[in-house]
């Protein structure tokens, strides 16, 4: 288990990658910068990635925050990977579904799902 930044937790499972999102609010540019510092050199470095993104512990999330994972989601879909979101709290989901990223990230309701979703 590394912590690269102690808003990330990430764990390796084999060839996946659970990156499993620590603060319950992620509100402001500094935790979105330090965020996507985390997120961006473990895309490069496993290369191509299958990543789980664990939203457990998130209870609120700004728009910033869904622009980053817009970014990693590219990132990840230009070296050939896969991202997976899992865990997503029904308020955030519903944004989710406003915003319309409902159809563009596969979403799981828990880490076993998402595994079981990478794998098809």
């Amino acid at each position: 288990m590394d912590n690269l930044n102690p808003n990330l937790v990430v764990e390796f499972h084999g060839a996946v990658v659970v990156a499993t999102l620590a603060d319950e609010k992620i509100l402001d540019d500094s935790q979105i910068q330090a965020l996507e510092g985390s997120f961006m050199p473990l895309i490069e470095q496993n290369d191509p990635i299958q990543l789980i993104v664990d939203f457990s512990n998130v209870k609120f999330l700004t728009s910033s925050a869904l622009g980053l994972l817009i970014r990693i989601s590219k990132k990840i879909y230009e070296k050939n990977g896969k991202l997976r979101l899992c865990a997503i709290d029904p308020k955030i989901m519903e944004v989710f579904r406003i915003t319309r990223l409902d159809k563009i990230f596969e979403i799981y309701r828990d880490q076993d799902d998402a595994m079981i979703g990478l794998k098809r």
